[in-house]
């Protein structure tokens, strides 16, 4: 079955995060990953920083959609 601090860490992991499957096209993914790593990043904590930054600067989505973070920043 595993070992218990395998168990017990994806317990951990299992209530301290939510969890996103991402789908690319083939070959993005070594090219995302080969981005993260020039910039000492693992591709999670890159994915995360983009998001983040993304959702900072209110960036417009297809459609014309915008969307800012509560008190308008």
């Amino acid at each position: 079955m595993g070992k218990p601090s395998t168990r017990a860490t994806n317990r951990w992991i299992a209530k301290a995060y939510d969890r996103i499957n991402l789908t690319v096209a083939k070959g993005r993914k070594e090219e995302i990953q080969s981005f993260a790593e020039s910039c000492g990043e693992s591709v999670n904590g890159f994915i995360n920083r983009a998001i983040d930054e993304a959702m900072r600067r209110g960036v417009h989505a297809p459609g014309g959609y915008e969307h800012t973070t509560p008190g308008g920043q």
